[in-house]
């Protein structure tokens, strides 16, 4: 696959389901006018989508760069940008691209880039690997062009450096990041490629149960004594013991912990950088649920707390910061109710609603081999 020296540049843009289609095919509304734009020379640039598990059952970047050359044979393309949503990981450094300019195709890993801006810094990222396959080739195929092929930075705190590519592999310039910041870049980026504002809907029943057990204690005068008595400190812990209660039963609950069957250190950091974006991922899905639950529990007060039965209950007149602290403390209150409400959901739907489809994938395919 090398760059056309027709008028017409095809670039195909070879994408995991889910979250990196849509991705690509968000950017190659404008792809094809801004590498024009940025090529000069009158240049055209066609760029197609294709949505496929490309990277299904590996996790290697030399095997992922086998089939993405193999599925590129078969087309007529000049140029291929394969996205994951995959993290990678390369010589004990986390992959942000692998480059080949022999066969003109480039792998980028999307979590890398983090988790904001995603949009941007991916469409910038496929840009300048395009521009740099298309561009002009070294007169020595074994040696790169020394172009900057990727920004020197993802977020201007996060440096890009070139990283060591094995002689016996297909790519011949590879891009990673390195250091705390660069985990946490990839991290991040993990999280939001799973969406975790999908777990609130995904938690149906949990939500009634919340909601239910928020509605019975808020007319409940003990409740109102309790949460009168009780200090600032004592309601911000009560917040973290429900909060931390229900992330803990959802992911022993679902079996969300992932458990590496290899015991290399880099299959040990895998599992570790898949069980931290699990409890990330879960703990913002709860913490929404949670504002969410406040924001009700204080309407509710407001509707149907009555300041004379208050007052002759609690000896304390009914004032806006009793209706917060209500609501706060009955929001913790209804988060346990919660939690124990999660146990009617199917382990398939909190999946579902904690990972992105390619981690699903990946992680059924992980407890096949475990069970097998």
């Amino acid at each position: 696959m090398q760059a056309s020296s027709q008028s017409v540049t095809v670039v195909a843009l070879l994408a995991d389901p889910d979250a990196p289609t849509e991705i690509a095919m968000r950017m190659s509304r404008t792809l094809p006018a801004r590498l024009a734009d940025k090529s000069g020379q009158g240049r055209r640039f066609d760029v197609e989508v294709v949505s496929e598990p490309f990277t299904s059952g590996a996790e290697d970047p030399p095997t992922l760069m086998r089939r993405i050359i193999d599925r590129g044979s078969a087309e007529n393309w000049d140029i291929v940008v394969a996205l994951t949503d995959l993290p990678l990981h390369s010589h004990g450094r986390r992959l942000v691209a692998n480059m080949s300019h022999e066969h003109g195709l480039a792998l980028l890993s999307l979590p890398s880039l983090g988790g904001f801006r995603l949009q941007t810094r991916a469409r910038l990222a496929v840009e300048e690997a395009v521009l740099g396959l298309a561009g002009p080739q070294p007169t020595d195929p074994g040696r790169p062009p020394r172009r900057q092929m990727l920004p020197e930075s993802v977020d201007g705190l996060t440096p890009v450096h070139p990283s060591p590519v094995g002689e016996e592999e297909s790519a011949d310039l590879r891009y990673a990041i390195s250091g705390p910041r660069g985990y946490l870049r990839v991290l991040f980026g993990m999280v939001r490629a799973n969406r975790p504002w999908r777990l609130v809907p995904g938690l149906s029943k949990a939500l009634a149960a919340a909601l239910a057990t928020g509605a019975v204690a808020t007319v409940n005068s003990t409740v109102w004594s309790l949460a009168d008595s009780l200090s600032a400190p004592r309601l911000v812990i009560a917040t973290v013991g429900s909060v931390g209660l229900m992330i803990g039963w959802l992911i022993v609950d679902a079996q969300l912990w992932h458990h590496s069957a290899q015991g290399s250190p880099q299959a040990r950091q895998r599992a570790r950088l898949y069980n931290v974006s699990t409890v990330l991922t879960v703990g913002i899905g709860v913490l929404v649920c949670y504002v969410g639950l406040v924001a009700i529990n204080f309407a509710w007060a407001l509707f149907i707390l009555n300041d004379q039965v208050f007052a002759s209950m609690t000896r304390t007149p009914l004032n806006a910061t009793d209706y917060w602290t209500l609501s706060w403390f009955v929001a913790s209150t209804a988060t346990v109710g919660g939690a124990l409400g999660s146990g009617l959901e199917s382990d398939e739907a909190i999946r579902a609603a904690a990972y992105s489809k390619r981690e699903q994938e990946r992680r059924h395919m992980l407890q096949g081999e475990h069970d097998g």
